[in-house]
């Protein structure tokens, strides 16, 4: 896959609600080969380290990327997610253990030819959307794979998938993209994109290889880009940190955080 665009310098998704679940839930990440860096952000592992006296609830915050998951003890139940306008729970299990792939906004799209529009706002079977890469983590995974050689058999399907494919995201959304992550969200989609693509091809850029518009997908931006900051819940109250990130004011930060996160933000970064 010949790419020259590397959102993975300017962009950053982060999951943090899984560090509310104390001890008998653990969540981590690695990165891919290099190879495929610009591609796919991670992948990660999402485990019961002992077993639960009730099922847990795993929230998602919106973070513009598309994952594939799979439990590692059946991984013929393989699903993808798409991108979320809004934090998703799930309701899972006493135990389990979910490997995922969690592709940089954008990739997915360009290399399966996949509408992400699509697959926005659910989940389905992986079969459905692409059976070969569905039938892949069916036969090639158990419970008996450590972290390791997961990421190991991953990154050889993925390099051997991606030297088959040549796409080329069009060079003005390649820039439409560009101004968003280097402003962090903090946009006007009517002045500031003016890049040479008329509103309307635009909008279809967006929804095709993102999954949503233009400003939906700033909005977004700009609450990931508020999570890697881990302001304080004093800066929250006395810096005006919404002003700064073009919010109207207190109320409108604080409704759109709770709508991507699924908590108010001084919940979200109280100590």
């Amino acid at each position: 896959m010949q790419n020259d665009f590397n959102i993975r310098q300017l962009y950053r998704p982060v999951q943090p609600t899984v560090k509310q679940a104390g001890q008998n839930v653990s969540y981590r990440e690695v990165s891919p080969d290099e190879r495929l860096s610009t591609i796919i952000y991670c992948y990660w592992e999402l485990k019961t380290n002992e077993r639960l006296q009730e099922p847990f609830t795993y929230r998602v915050v919106a973070d513009g990327c598309i994952d594939i998951f799979f439990q590692l003890d059946d991984p013929s139940e393989n699903f993808i997610m798409g991108f979320c306008k809004k934090y998703t729970e799930f309701p899972l299990d006493n135990s389990f253990q979910y490997i995922g792939i969690r592709f940089l906004p954008t990739m997915f799209p360009a290399l399966f030819k996949v509408d992400a529009k699509e697959l926005s706002n659910r989940f389905e079977r992986l079969e459905i959307v692409i059976n070969e890469t569905s039938k892949f983590i069916s036969e090639h995974f158990s419970d008996s794979d450590d972290f390791a050689a997961i990421k190991f058999k991953l990154d050889a399907y993925f390099i051997t998938l991606t030297k088959n494919s040549n796409t080329v995201l069009d060079s003005r959304f390649q820039n439409a993209l560009n101004i968003i992550l280097k402003n962090f969200g903090v946009v006007n989609v009517q002045t500031d994109l003016d890049i040479g693509l008329s509103q309307r091809q635009l909008r279809r850029y967006f929804e095709f290889y993102v999954g949503d518009t233009a400003k939906t997908f700033s909005q977004v931006v700009r609450f990931q880009n508020i999570l890697n900051a881990k302001p304080s819940t004093q800066s929250l109250r006395h810096n005006k940190i919404f002003f700064d990130l073009g919010y109207y004011d207190q109320a409108h930060f604080i409704k759109e955080f709770k709508n991507f996160y699924g908590v108010t933000p001084s919940k979200a970064f109280g100590r």
